[in-house]
């Protein structure tokens, strides 16, 4: 069983915990009557993540484009962009990369790609744009990229910018702190209670030892540790954040030196934990952070013009069947 602590040199290693976040489900955003015509008007916002628009929708696997395509249902809506028709097969096959909290959610999402994309590709028709790819990268990327770079303005954040904004988040730009620590883990299910609770009066009884004699932890961890840090006295080596699971870092991270006055409880068991040194974190210069700062600053930037550009894009086209915010 693995301890959660993170710890390097046998310490355990499986300071996961993380989940892949949860789809957000849209609001309510009705499409349009099948066969309706209608200038975009104000519902989903098509632009809240721009930065994930511009770039075409990868192709589905071809070993799949069969399963796709009979699962193409009726209760597709009809959907047009200039007068050109996004084709139910287009939507069915596009539908597996917008996971979302119910069927209507992930159909507009699939649309309102395929409706982005289009919208994309007729401008580049319009300019006449011809390109070579760069390596690993498609056709319809490169002249996409091409588009974007010659349509959407991009101003760069100055140094000034930079400084303000480095300012306004003095702490966030720090080194991370470190810990180095010692545990015993007392091992079990995360849904055996019963368990549980006698290995909490096992964790209690080896803190009322160590208090008295805190030289016997390295012999101690050697005799009750399940985890393979016991090797080495229970020692974790010095962990920094990330490195062990949530329940565990949060309260180590937050214990003064010297042995925990309590087990700490993870889904692993129970930890008794000795800190022996903290190093805290100390913020960073300006000059260490600038490139960063400025880059993150960029990024923000072009979100917005990208998504003003699209927004503008789709107020200029004629868009039946689905509903889309424009400038």
């Amino acid at each position: 069983m693995g301890c959660g602590c993170g710890g390097k040199n046998g310490g355990g290693g499986c300071g996961g915990g993380g989940r892949p976040e949860q789809p957000e489900s849209l609001p309510d955003t009705p499409f349009e009557d099948a066969g309706s015509s209608s200038v975009p008007s104000q519902a989903n916002d098509a632009s809240d993540t721009p930065s994930e628009q511009p770039a075409a929708p990868e192709e589905a696997p071809k070993a799949s484009l069969s399963l796709i395509a009979s699962s193409v249902r009726k209760d597709f809506p009809s959907v047009s962009v200039n007068g050109l028709p996004i084709a139910s097969e287009a939507i069915a096959q596009e539908l597996q990369f917008h996971p979302a909290a119910s069927r209507e959610d992930a159909i507009f999402e699939a649309c309102q790609a395929l409706v982005i994309r289009e919208l994309l590709q007729q401008r580049i028709q319009t300019l006449g744009l011809q390109v070579t790819p760069a390596a690993g990268e498609s056709e319809e990327e490169a002249l996409t990229r091409t588009l974007l770079a010659q349509e959407v303005a991009m101003p760069q954040a100055d140094e000034a910018a930079c400084r303000q904004y480095f300012e306004q988040n003095r702490t966030k730009f720090a080194s991370a702190p470190l810990v180095a620590a010692r545990h015993i883990l007392l091992a079990c299910a995360d849904d055996d209670i019963d368990t549980r609770s006698q290995l909490r009066e096992q964790a209690d009884a080896l803190i009322t030892q160590l208090t008295s004699h805190p030289e016997r932890f390295a012999a101690l961890a050697a005799e009750h540790s399940a985890c393979p840090s016991k090797a080495q006295g229970g020692a974790l080596g010095q962990l920094s954040k990330g490195q062990a699971v949530p329940e565990f870092e949060r309260a180590i991270f937050r214990l003064p030196l010297g042995l925990a006055a309590q087990p700490i409880e993870s889904r692993y068991g129970f930890h008794v934990v000795m800190i022996d040194q903290r190093i805290e974190g100390r913020l960073l210069p300006f000059e260490a952070v600038q490139q960063a700062i400025r880059n993150e600053l960029d990024q923000r930037v072009w979100q917005t013009a990208v998504s003003q550009y699209l927004r503008k894009l789709v107020g200029e086209a004629e868009i039946a069947g689905i509903q889309l915010e424009a400038s």
